[in-house]
């Protein structure tokens, strides 16, 4: 554990460090993001963070290299260096998004691009684990596309879901986190290092890291290099835990079989879920799905009546209960991790749905009488 604390603390203060750096640098070139009808910040506000984030990668990558606990890790697994290899090429990617924008096709081929370049340097879903039928390999005609959808979707997710200051970073170093937690507790082909649990710790390092410079109101943006980065940290992460891990969960129980595969999607749910409706909205408007619009989760609970503040600060606590339920039903067993789960949901629920009820409740009374 102390390995991986050292690992985050590298990527934290480097991405504490050099974002303020960054942001005079990206002024200069002009790579800043205009206010807009269907943007919620009032001011002009630098981009391309993701360039920081970048920097604070490298950092946590470079000092898991110097570290003895993750000498054989680093010497027989392949994930360390195809996530240079994938982040190097998907921030080159989102970097030029940022200053010059791209068509949403071309954006979507540099995308299967940088998934490609990671299978080909060895990293792909190997294996699923199935209830009643435990690890199954997956042949390589399918591996390569599931592949590159998965990484696709998780780019896109994280992308997606960064259009609140500081909604991104905070909900990927949950995701992280939680994804961390699962995967000390699995066994591992190295013993106690993980290449998966390794860049959830960069992850979840890079955004404490970028948030005080992030957290509303932003002194810079991510851009999609950063998004992009942290997708690829999770798809990357995810990949090598779950499709390249050929040990079983312990257990026999459905939900314990099933939660290696689940927590993924889990950790991301609410982002996905966004891309989800937001696909169907556009479709059944008849425009592209690469147009944009101000209907996101995090645009609704500004229009029920939340602050820009309390939005993010609520959409960290659903990613977080439904973190927390994936890893009470995978790691600890008994009522009270159920109850507090549903105590935990109902509250946010209230909390979430508060200032429309207040607001009904005065008109109700307003109008009686």
């Amino acid at each position: 554990m102390i390995a991986y604390l050292v690992v985050f603390a590298a990527s934290a203060v480097t991405a504490l460090a050099v974002t303020p750096l960054v942001r005079r640098g990206v002024i200069r070139m002009g790579a800043i993001d205009q206010p807009s009808d269907r943007k919620v910040h009032p001011s002009a506000t630098a981009t391309s963070g993701g360039l920081a984030m970048f920097v604070a990668f490298l950092a946590g990558l470079g000092v898991s290299r110097l570290l003895p606990f993750f000498e054989d890790m680093n010497r027989g697994s392949s994930e360390p260096l195809a996530a240079l290899l994938a982040c190097s090429a998907v921030v080159a990617l989102g970097f030029v998004d940022d200053i010059k924008g791209m068509r949403a096709i071309s954006k979507l081929t540099g995308q299967v691009f940088t998934a490609g370049l990671l299978i080909l340097a060895g990293v792909q879903i190997a294996f699923i684990a199935a209830p009643g039928l435990g690890i199954v390999s997956v042949g390589s005609d399918l591996a390569v596309p599931i592949t590159v959808i998965w990484v696709v979707a998780m780019l896109n997710a994280v992308n997606l879901v960064d259009g609140l200051d500081g909604l991104a970073a905070g909900m990927t170093a949950i995701a992280a986190a939680a994804f961390f937690v699962y995967m000390v507790h699995a066994p591992s082909l190295f013993g106690d290092a993980s290449a998966a649990a390794l860049l959830s710790t960069i992850a979840a390092g890079i955004c404490v890291g970028f948030l005080p410079w992030n957290f509303y109101p932003a002194k810079i943006f991510m851009g999609d290099s950063g998004s992009m980065l942290l997708g690829m940290l999770l798809a990357i992460a995810t990949v090598s835990g779950v499709g390249r891990n050929p040990f079983p969960p312990s257990g026999g129980d459905f939900a314990v079989l099933a939660i290696p595969v689940l927590l993924p999607l889990l950790v991301l749910a609410i982002p996905f879920l966004d891309v989800a409706l937001a696909i169907l909205r556009r479709f059944r408007r008849g425009v592209g799905i690469a147009q944009a619009d101000k209907e996101h989760i995090h645009h609704r609970l500004m229009d029920v009546g939340h602050s820009h503040r309390q939005a993010v600060l609520l959409m960290y606590l659903w990613s977080a209960l439904i973190s927390g339920s994936a890893l009470a039903v995978g790691l600890i067993d008994g009522r009270l991790a159920a109850g507090s789960v549903l105590v935990g949901a109902v509250s946010l629920f209230l909390a979430t749905a508060l200032p429309r009820l207040l607001e009904r409740r005065r008109t109700a009374s307003n109008g009686s009488p």
